[in-house]
């Protein structure tokens, strides 16, 4: 086994994730014996309400955990996900939306203990950003985040407009499950366009003094993906590649799915009519996923990256088949 690197790795991974199933099983047994004996003394007259309060809510929130990850049985919704954000219609104030959802998302990883890459920024001219792709690094990324694929809708006044008037911007989500080299994917050389350009961003390792980046287009399905986060242009377009599997093997998975939401349906305009979710913070403080008709108002949590409510409102939906 350690004579192959990548098969160890994936071994070594399911065992954790084993180890992590069994213990998660003793530590359940051990909050349910726990209440138990609360309830045991409470009869007997012990003042052990509020102890046993805290016991039986720490319980429902493990609870709550589990049953999300039930709820996530597809046959790649265990793996690492790769994200790209593009603004739409709004001009300045949609890219401006475009970086809040990238740092939305990327608080969110954090707080789920997952690592992220950003492998390509391109920031927009006045603010924001023209288009963000990352990769999050952890268990059921992928099927947690499926959620988000779509249009996401943001109203505010806005802080571009000197008359302060109430603007309305648009911004797409699209993500791909990332795949390792167990899983076949036929890329032709001809079919592939590369280019590679001089890394921008700001500052730090994402400024180069050569055209270390690179883009690669898919001609046949116009899919393009880019990494700048390495300072050798051969890592680059490695890693390019690797993301441009991953997008063809979803875009390959979504055309055999008999289901009615296919890749196409998220690829509407990023307009008007077509957002999954909106985000309204004037004239009243809300955000409702027009999807679950889940509704949440405490705005400021959401945006600093608590994605739990609408990510198990959609699981549970596509569960009921909704």
């Amino acid at each position: 086994m350690w004579a192959d690197q990548e098969k160890s790795q994936v071994l070594m991974r399911q065992r954790r994730r084993l180890e992590e199933s069994l213990a998660m099983d003793a530590d359940l047994g051990r909050r349910v014996d726990d209440i138990q004996a609360y309830f045991d003394l409470a009869r007997e007259g012990e003042a052990v309400v509020e102890e046993l309060r805290k016991e039986i809510d720490q319980l429902r929130e493990v609870a709550d955990k589990l049953e999300t990850q039930t709820l996530m049985s597809g046959e790649h919704d265990m793996r690492n996900a790769i994200v790209t954000i593009h603004p739409g219609a709004g001009g300045t104030e949609s890219q401006d939306w475009a970086e809040m959802l990238l740092r939305l998302y990327l608080r969110w990883a954090e707080r789920q203990g997952f690592s992220t890459e950003v492998n390509e920024y391109q920031p927009a001219e006045e603010a924001g950003i023209k288009s963000a792709t990352f990769t999050v690094t952890g268990d059921y990324a992928y099927g947690q985040l499926l959620s988000e694929i779509g249009v996401h809708r943001l109203v505010r006044i806005s802080p571009f407009d000197q008359a302060k008037r109430r603007h309305t911007s648009f911004a797409s989500v699209f993500v791909s499950p990332e795949i390792d080299d167990s899983i076949q994917v036929d890329i032709k050389p001809e079919d592939l366009r590369i280019d590679t350009y001089r890394s921008g961003g700001k500052g730090g390792q994402h400024v180069n003094t050569t055209d270390s980046a690179v883009r690669i287009t898919h001609i046949p399905t116009n899919i393009v993906v880019a990494c700048q986060n390495e300072r050798s242009q051969h890592k680059n377009r490695e890693r390019a590649m690797k993301m441009l599997r991953s997008k063809l093997y979803e875009y390959e998975l979504e055309k055999k799915r008999a289901i009615s939401k296919k890749l196409e349906d998220s690829k509407l305009d990023i307009d008007f009519g077509s957002q999954i979710r909106s985000y309204v913070l004037h004239p009243y403080r809300l955000i409702k996923d027009h999807r679950t008709k889940l509704e949440v108002g405490d705005v400021d949590r959401v945006l600093d990256g608590d994605l739990r409510p609408f990510i198990r409102a959609f699981l549970v939906a596509r569960r009921d088949g909704n």
